[in-house]
């Protein structure tokens, strides 16, 4: 039975993986999650790019799936010619949205929140100038919502006057109408970014256009319906009990810790 791998620094891509798993329900979907490098958005950029092709390669050599995909903003700018160098399957990258953020304005007035990293790389700078050259487009980096994301999976709660403090900036705007959320992490604090930008802003992140590009890589008839559950996978420190919990109530079932190189 083929599967499909997603891969991130932390649990960000869980919701990444809501989107996979909602568009095909009978693939198994394995995570592997990079807790002892965490958070990616402040790794020296070469660090970065070995230490994801050393993690994920032997992992996709045990389990042999269709493909994989690099759930994470910060690393999918930098590792995808690695990754697909060091492997034979389909690797599918994360990049922030902000081609659907340029076509939804109607003010002309856009955000990017991404990890401090993401919002000045070139590649971002890229994708402003060919989807969003008529935009202006407002840059906020935080790594603080990438810890605020993890604190709520693991069942810590979200310190709302902390995320209400990185918003600052965004919440002074008054033509802002679109803001992306470029970091996979965030889609996690939709609800609680929503109520403090308020029903104006319309939170936009690139969950159900990855969903898309697998659809193009895989079928629905390749795998037959079955209840083999995903793996969770990571290095570092164990997920807490509440963390599990979440984790399980996404069909991952089984924590395997691996080696971080």
């Amino acid at each position: 039975m083929s599967s499909i791998l997603l891969f991130d620094s932390g649990v960000g891509g869980l919701s990444i993986l809501e989107h996979v798993r909602s568009a095909f329900p009978q693939w198994p979907v394995h995570y592997l999650a990079d807790n002892a490098r965490f958070p990616y958005g402040e790794l020296p950029e070469q660090e970065l790019i070995d230490g994801c092709v050393e993690l994920i390669t032997p992992l996709v050599r045990d389990l042999k799936p269709a493909l994989v995909v690099v759930a994470c903003n910060t690393a999918s700018t930098l590792t995808l010619p690695a990754l697909r160098n060091a492997l034979s399957i389909p690797v599918i990258g994360v990049v922030p949205a902000i081609k659907p953020a340029a076509a939804l304005s109607y003010t002309g007035t856009i955000a990017l929140l991404a990890t401090p990293g993401t919002v000045c790389r070139s590649y971002t700078d890229g994708l402003i100038q060919d989807f969003a050259p008529h935009c202006r487009v407002i840059r906020l980096g935080s790594s603080d919502l990438v810890r605020l994301a993890e604190d709520k999976l693991a069942g810590r709660g979200c310190d709302s006057a902390a995320l209400q403090a990185v918003l600052t900036p965004l919440m002074v705007e008054p033509s802002l109408d679109v803001v992306v959320l470029g970091c996979t992490h965030f889609p996690l604090l939709n609800e609680e970014i929503g109520q403090i930008l308020g029903p104006k802003v319309r939170l936009v992140d690139s969950g159900s256009a990855i969903a898309r590009r697998v659809g193009t890589l895989i079928s629905a008839s390749e795998v037959m319906p079955g209840t083999d559950p995903g793996s969770y996978f990571y290095t570092g420190s164990s997920p807490s009990t509440e963390l599990m919990a979440g984790l399980e109530a996404r069909g991952l079932v089984l924590s395997t810790k691996v080696a971080a190189s």
